[in-house]
């Protein structure tokens, strides 16, 4: 039987890969913070769910194609860690390098924490 915020999450997921921001948006707390930190260095921050919306609709013009999978669960006392393979294909040229239509694909986690029944941070690790 699922949990609770299991199924949060996998909505989440599920939004995410089909580039539904409200859908996106429904399971999160008012408060949300979300930080995407990379080679051990924070590059997104963002602290509010008007934030969360405004990054979540600009991102729809960076892929083609965007899929997270979910590879594994771990549920601790305050948090819920999950495994994330990640594969996309660019819609616009990154100033990394990469080019519309170069493949990107990683593995990685993201971490929930939970407030009233909603997510209030999510913290994605690649």
């Amino acid at each position: 039987m699922q949990t609770h915020q299991q199924v949060l999450i996998e909505q989440n997921v599920r939004a995410y890969n089909q580039f539904d921001v409200e859908g996106m948006l429904v399971n999160l707390h008012p408060d949300i913070l979300f930080e995407n930190i990379s080679e051990d260095r924070v590059t997104l921050h963002l602290q509010g769910i008007q934030a969360f919306r405004k990054q979540a609709e600009a991102a729809l013009t960076f892929f083609r194609t965007r899929q997270q999978e979910i590879t594994n669960w771990h549920f601790d006392e305050h948090q819920v860690t999950v495994g994330i393979r990640y594969q996309a294909i660019l819609a616009i040229d990154f100033p990394n390098g990469m080019k519309a239509g170069d493949s990107l694909a990683l593995n990685g986690q993201s971490i929930f924490h939970f407030n009233g029944g909603k997510i209030i941070k999510i913290i994605d690790i690649s």
